[in-house]
């Protein structure tokens, strides 16, 4: 559902967020990485269009153990409606002080084919949830139910996470060193100046083991880099 190609998606698949964060800064994007998140396990890039919740500040005669079986209950409804390869994204207004959610909802959208599941809080069960072969990212672990601090409020409404706006259907990548949140009417051109980019990146971290200044290298202001960035990738098969 994400309405990105076969080949798109392999290639955020070999890109990074670095990478991809300086690609969208030659577009005039500054604010795309999600702040403070860490991923539970290492593993390989989660990729998928954002599927939003969102949370505001719990509030007494609302948040009790009943409201987990009103069938209405944003948090619930949202996991429950989360489609096949989206990433459930979570605004929790960068509170970690309770969970966003827990392990069993977790393990409901991996079974639902889910992507990944972001928040800006905090998960509870997470040496559980970093087990699953879908991927987390938190700010760090919190035990308390959301009840006591958290109220979800909207599903699939564009949201913050991490000081980014992040509207449905935004293509969420994640890998080992954080999130960026992609426009999804660019994720095609930014997917494939990033895998540009990355072959290149490649051959400058050769030369530069290799002995090479960064000068005239990264940029290649020389003009003998370019001739030999395409002996290089013709030599690699890259």
């Amino acid at each position: 559902m994400s309405g990105l190609s076969t080949e798109t998606h392999e290639k955020l698949l070999r890109v990074s967020t670095a990478t991809l964060t300086t690609v969208m800064f030659k577009r005039g994007l500054r604010n795309i990485f999600l702040q403070g998140l860490h991923r539970l396990r290492k593993g390989p890039n989660m990729i998928g269009p954002a599927y939003t919740l969102r949370y505001i500040p719990a509030r007494e005669d609302l948040d009790n153990l009943d409201s987990f079986a009103d069938r209405t209950n944003a948090q619930r409804k949202g996991v429950e409606e989360c489609p096949h390869g989206a990433v459930f994204v979570i605004d929790s207004r960068g509170d970690a002080s309770a969970a966003s959610a827990g392990c069993i909802l977790a393990m409901r959208l991996q079974a639902r084919g889910c992507a990944g599941v972001v928040t800006d809080g905090g998960f509870r069960d997470t040496p559980e949830i970093a087990e699953l072969d879908m991927p987390g990212y938190h700010a760090r672990p919190s035990a308390p139910t959301n009840l006591t601090k958290h109220h979800a409020v909207a599903v699939n409404d564009p949201i913050a996470c991490g000081g980014v706006s992040v509207f449905p259907g935004d293509i969420i990548v994640g890998d080992n060193e954080g999130v960026v949140c992609i426009p999804k009417h660019m994720a095609n051109e930014v997917a494939n100046e990033a895998a540009e980019m990355t072959v290149f990146e490649d051959f400058v971290m050769e030369m530069v083991k290799q002995g090479a200044s960064t000068f005239g290298l990264y940029p290649p202001t020389d003009p003998s880099t370019e001739d030999r960035f395409i002996v290089w990738r013709q030599k690699n098969g890259r």
